[in-house]
């Protein structure tokens, strides 16, 4: 059967992508949930990357068998994901104290420390259009963060440091791109934090208060599994470059998981500094556009 040409599923990319968006936001919305009803932070991260392991080896061991674990570049594929791993960890410890729409705003910030990091990773040239851009952006997490003000947490470092864990995930990914399966991919990240976090999270595991507690400890990684399945979907049938900007639907949809669970409105500081944050992601994104770069974000994982 001839296989369509990708430009023809350009629309069927973008709504993968957008779905795959939501996922996200539900990882996060199923993390901040679960620790406010009393699950530790290191059981909640366990159970998120336990489940997307199982889910993960369903649907690619039937077919790869062994070589799914095989790898060529076993160093890197541990520290792309001890920095996967790490990302997530400072994200959930994050959402403990901060409202999901100032996470979701801060992790927005992933191109632009990505572009900063891919000059002395990977040797890449940056203009002073692109420069300005990182400028602009850092000064939009300056505003959604209010160092000098009332406002700002202590958390939001934790934000700081997530964004930059998953910021050298990107990194590596661009350096083994092509040269790693995207299954092989999944299982060692979501294989290294399960069996690391394992003898210290199961000697010490935190019954569930409820059945829906405990569901929802399952439902977590389905959503991570569920959702880079859908964006590595995407990917097969439209550019990485028009599906970049539908990445930032996710505010919308922290906004609206924020009031309708949580019943917490984004600030007018927090709308602004997304606004400021985009706007420079959008610029990011445009010039690597006209140059064939790759844009990333961070992952929710």
């Amino acid at each position: 059967m001839a296989v369509a040409p990708r430009e023809d599923k350009t629309a069927l990319g973008l709504t993968l992508m957008a779905i795959g968006v939501i996922g996200f936001t539900c990882i996060d919305t199923s993390a901040k949930w679960l620790l406010q009803h009393g699950i530790p932070a290191l059981q909640v991260v366990w159970c998120r990357y336990a489940a997307h392991l199982v889910l993960v080896l369903v649907a690619f061991f039937p077919r790869e068998g062994k070589a799914l674990f095989h790898t060529e570049h076993p160093w890197k594929q541990t520290l792309r994901a001890a920095a996967l791993f790490g990302s997530t960890m400072l994200n959930f410890l994050a959402l403990g104290y901060l409202p999901i729409t100032v996470t979701t705003t801060i992790m927005f910030a992933g191109p632009i420390v990505v572009t900063l990091l891919a000059i002395p990773l990977l040797g890449e040239k940056v203009g002073p259009h692109r420069i300005g851009a990182v400028c602009v952006g850092f000064l939009g997490v300056l505003v959604v963060m209010q160092p000098w003000g009332a406002e700002f947490h202590p958390a939001m470092l934790l934000s700081v440091g997530a964004l930059s864990c998953a910021a050298l995930y990107f990194i590596l990914t661009r350096q083994m791109a092509g040269k790693e399966s995207n299954a092989t991919s999944q299982v060692w990240g979501g294989a290294l934090p399960t069996l690391l976090l394992a003898p210290v999270v199961l000697p010490s595991w935190e019954a569930p208060e409820s059945a829906g507690v405990g569901v929802m400890m399952g439902v977590i990684g389905i959503f991570g599994a569920v959702a880079h399945m859908l964006a590595t979907a995407a990917h097969r049938y439209a550019d990485a470059s028009v599906l970049a900007p539908v990445v930032y639907l996710q505010l919308l949809s922290a906004a609206a998981a924020g009031l309708l669970i949580f019943g917490t409105w984004p600030t007018p500081w927090t709308l602004l500094g997304a606004a400021i944050i985009i706007g420079a992601g959008l610029y990011i994104w445009h010039r690597e556009r006209q140059r064939g770069v790759p844009h990333h974000r961070p992952p929710r994982m």
